[in-house]
C-alpha cells in the first residue's frame, strides 16, 4: 500500500469516527422523515398533474364530440337540400375528427390508468410515512431515555466528565485536609516534646536546661510536701498512744488497793 493510500485511509477513518461521534440518531430520524414527506408531496403533485391532464383531455373530447355531432347534422341538412358535395365534406371532416377523438380516448385511458397507479402509490407511501413517523417517535423516546439513564449511571459511578472533575476536586480536598491534620499533629508532638517552642505561652522562650531545672524543683517541692504530710500523720498517731499509757497506769494503781481491802476484811 502506497503512502497516499494509507493517508487517505487514515483520513477517512478519522473523519468517519468524528462524524459518528457528532451524529445524533434523533436528528437523522427527523431528517429521514422529512425526506419521505417531500417524496410523498412529489407523488401527490404528480397525481394532481396527471388528473389535470386527464381532465383537459376529457374537455377536448367533449368539444370534439359536439363538433362531430354538429358535422353529422350539417351533412344531413346538406343532403336534404341536394348539396351532396357539402354533405360529403361534412362527413369527411367528421371522419378526421373521429380519428382524433379515438386518439384522445386512448390517451385518456392511459392517463386514467397512470392516475390510478399514482393514487395507489401515494396511499401506500403515505401509510409507510405514517408508520415510519410512529417508529421514529418511539426510537427517539427510547434513545432519549437510554441517554438519560446512561448519564445518571455515569453520574452515580463518577465516570462522567463533570463528575470526574468533581471527584478529583474532592480527592484533592481530602488529601489537603489529611496533610494539614498530619502537620498539626506533628507540630503538637514537637511542642510537647520540647523540640519546638510555644511562643503563645509566657516564658515559652526558655531553653531546655531551664525547663529541666524547673521540673527538678517541682519534684523537690512534691517530695517536701509529702514529708510534711507524713509528719502530720505520725504526729496524729502519737496522741492516742499517750492516752493508752495513762489508762494502763490508772489500772495498775487500783489493783494494789483492792488487794489491801481484801486483807483487812
Amino acid at each position: 500500500m502506497s503512502i497516499m493510500k494509507r493517508m487517505g485511509l487514515i483520513f477517512r477513518s478519522k473523519a468517519n469516527k468524528a462524524l459518528d461521534r457528532a451524529e445524533d440518531p434523533r436528528e437523522t430520524l427527523d431528517y429521514s422523515y422529512q425526506k419521505q414527506l417531500e417524496l410523498l408531496q412529489k407523488v401527490r403533485r404528480g397525481v394532481a398533474d396527471v388528473a389535470t391532464s386527464r381532465k383537459r383531455i376529457e374537455l377536448q373530447l367533449n368539444q370534439m364530440e359536439q363538433q362531430s355531432t354538429k358535422l353529422q347534422g350539417q351533412a344531413q341538412k346538406a343532403l336534404s337540400m341536394g348539396r351532396e358535395d357539402l354533405a360529403r365534406e361534412a362527413l369527411t371532416r367528421r371522419s378526421g375528427l373521429q380519428q382524433q377523438v379515438e386518439s384522445l380516448q386512448q390517451q385518456h385511458a392511459a392517463l386514467q390508468g397512470e392516475e390510478e397507479k399514482l393514487t395507489m402509490a401515494s396511499q401506500r407511501l403515505q401509510a409507510k410515512v405514517e408508520s415510519f413517523r410512529t417508529r421514529k417517535e418511539t426510537l427517539k423516546a427510547t434513545y432519549t431515555a437510554a441517554e438519560a439513564q446512561t448519564k445518571i449511571g455515569e453520574a452515580f459511578s463518577g465516570i462522567s466528565e463533570e463528575m470526574s472533575d468533581v471527584g478529583l476536586a474532592v480527592q484533592r480536598a481530602e488529601d489537603k485536609t489529611a496533610q494539614m491534620q498530619a502537620r498539626s499533629g506533628a507540630i503538637d508532638e514537637l511542642i510537647s516534646s520540647g523540640a519546638l517552642e510555644d511562643v503563645s505561652v509566657p516564658g515559652g522562650g526558655e531553653d531546655d536546661i531551664s525547663r529541666e531545672l524547673d521540673a527538678m524543683s517541682s519534684d523537690d517541692d512534691v517530695e517536701l510536701e509529702l514529708a510534711r504530710m507524713r509528719q502530720q500523720v505520725e504526729g496524729s498517731g502519737e496522741a492516742p498512744k499517750a492516752l493508752d499509757s495513762q489508762a494502763e497506769a490508772g489500772a495498775s494503781a487500783e489493783q494494789p488497793q483492792s488487794k489491801s481491802e481484801e486483807e483487812q476484811a
